[in-house]
């Protein structure tokens, strides 16, 4: 809207015939619309089509470089390898760019530490960025600064929402309605959704209302105050219970809400909740991607405001007790995403039946596409639960339930990505609370997955630290599995002497505990290693007790394999 000029310069910076602009700057001044348009309309000079990322949480903190990386590699259908570091996931961004011909827009930079390790080296690509000021030390940037709407093109925006009629009425009153919003799109949208719920309200009306509104107390930049009175405006406007589910929403992982969010977070039913997020859209409070599991995201620019006015006007108590209804129904509803997959009969199958019928899934199909959909703001919730560090019961049960879905929906191999930065949260919430069986069981999956991508080394380390975990917690299972980890680890490695020595006290403890299926398993081990080390006398013996230990247990299959090597 308003942009016309601007966008046309944009348009010949992607199709190489103009010194078009590459940063954007101001506050609710459309930087995340208008390069998005723009970047659509030019995309037929880039084959591979647009990508856009985001690089600031909705909290206000920056997206890790390892995040945004991992995220671009999944938009471009790559696989992420499980616990790669910045350095390697940036790598592999710049050679997949490197054979592709895309835009790559990166939404609401902090920094340029931010955009440039993730900068393509391929000059048929092209980098659009939007950043709250200038991108300095990054070659090449061709800077625009975007302003607030000129006074014409701010009543037309204002026009489309309220109509025509009402401008036409008062055209002076509607230009001063635009100077007081600043030209800014955002406030302009908030002030035209407030009058478009009210259609016997004048322009005149909201225009004196927002003059007379004083500035809240939080200090605010210049540019952003119109923007703080119109969101404060529309927000007190609202029946009180539904300006708390706004402040609440305040509390929704990574921005994202649906119906289920707002209802535990409010307390009130889920058909209720849809009913306010749907007025909310339309107030233009929040914006909906219309899917069949409708999903609300809440406007970048508004974000921080939500949070000052949940603290200035909601008690600490009631945000945590809201907080923990939200992670509880998440849990049940990631509990009915598992449960559904599993076959009738089944424990998991039968508790399913048990749950309220606005929580299950009418068939696998569905729960695997609120998965896929939710992801993102459940892999967040995840974060959040352990970043509280008040709630760490409960964010060890959601983990372990978004574990448990992930597998079963796409598979431990397809997740491992997902996996491996959950298995890592087990972890901190681990050692924040000195639990350590947990540690143990969260260094033996983080282990796993070392070991399964190609990083033996990091998977020894963790491994080992497993071991010292397991012993300080008594768990004789997570000090055995450790022992046998560490000497299949070195098998892999070639050090056979080393591996042997570790399996030897793997069965040893097996053998004090008289668990008969993993003696003849590791006696199997050690007759391979010996082997491999030419200690043919060694294999031997060994070969013949795994022979033996399986024809005890009746495994017939696994004894011939065992006199098949001796």
């Amino acid at each position: 809207s308003g942009r016309s000029a601007l966008a046309a310069e944009l348009a010949g910076a992607l199709t190489g015939t103009g010194a078009g602009p590459a940063d954007a700057s101001g506050p609710a001044t459309g930087t995340g619309a208008l390069p998005w348009a723009v970047a659509g309309t030019g995309s037929g000079d880039y084959p591979d089509g647009v990508l856009r990322v985001g690089l600031t949480e909705p909290g206000g903190d920056p997206v890790p470089t390892e995040r945004t990386a991992a995220e671009i590699l999944g938009l471009l259908g790559l696989a992420v390898p499980p616990g790669a570091d910045q350095d390697e996931l940036s790598e592999m961004v710049r050679e997949a760019l490197a054979v592709r011909r895309l835009v790559l827009l990166l939404d609401d930079a902090a920094d340029a530490e931010q955009v440039d390790p993730l900068l393509p080296e391929n000059p048929d690509c092209l980098v659009v960025a939007t950043a709250t000021g200038p991108l300095t030390g990054i070659p090449d940037v061709r800077p625009c600064t975007l302003g607030g709407l000129e006074a014409g093109a701010a009543v037309q925006l204002l026009a489309r929402a309220i109509g025509q009629v009402r401008i036409t009425v008062d055209p002076r009153t509607a230009e001063t309605l635009a100077e007081e919003c600043g030209g800014q799109p955002a406030a302009l949208t908030l002030i035209g959704g407030w009058l478009a719920t009210r259609p016997m309200a004048s322009v005149a009306d909201v225009t004196k209302q927002l003059h007379d509104l004083p500035d809240s107390g939080d200090p605010q930049p210049t540019g952003a105050r119109p923007l703080a009175r119109a969101f404060r405006l529309v927000h007190d406007a609202l029946p009180q219970a539904a300006a708390r589910i706004l402040r609440l929403l305040a509390l929704a992982p990574a921005g994202l809400a649906d119906a289920h969010t707002a209802s535990a977070l409010a307390g009130c039913s889920v058909s209720a909740a849809e009913k306010t997020l749907d007025d909310f859209v339309k107030l233009g409070l929040l914006r909906t991607d219309g899917a069949a599991h409708p999903q609300y995201g809440i406007p970048g620019c508004l974000a921080p405001m939500l949070r000052a006015l949940l603290e200035e006007r909601d008690r600490p108590a009631e945000i945590q007790l809201a907080r923990a209804r939200m992670l509880e129904r998440t849990v049940r509803r990631l509990q009915a995403c598992r449960a559904v997959t599993e076959p009738e009969g089944t424990t998991a199958h039968r508790r399913l039946a048990g749950l309220p019928r606005s929580l299950r899934f009418p068939n696998a199909g569905e729960a695997g596409v609120w998965l896929r959909l939710r992801q993102p703001a459940l892999l967040a919730s995840a974060r959040l639960a352990v970043a509280d560090g008040e709630l760490d019961t409960l964010a060890r049960r959601l983990i372990a339930a978004l574990v448990r879905a992930l597998a079963a929906h796409r598979g431990t191999e397809a997740a491992a990505p997902e996996l491996y930065g959950l298995h890592g949260l087990v972890l901190d919430v681990a050692e924040r609370r000195n639990l350590p069986r947990e540690q143990a069981a969260a260094l033996l999956n983080l282990a796993d997955l070392d070991a399964r991508t190609g990083r033996p080394r990091d998977a020894l380390t963790r491994y080992r630290a497993a071991l010292d975990a397991g012993r300080a917690a008594g768990d004789l299972y997570a000090t055995g599995r450790a022992m046998e980890s560490v000497g299949s680890t070195y098998a892999e490695l070639g050090d056979f002497h080393r591996a042997s020595d570790w399996y030897g006290r793997a069965l040893a403890q097996r053998l004090t505990q008289g668990e008969r299926a993993d003696e003849a398993r590791l006696y199997g081990r050690l007759g391979a290693v010996h082997s491999y080390a030419g200690r043919y006398g060694e294999a031997l013996r060994n070969w013949r007790a795994a022979a033996a230990g399986h024809r005890r247990l009746g495994d017939l299959p696994a004894q011939a394999r065992a006199l098949s090597e001796a």
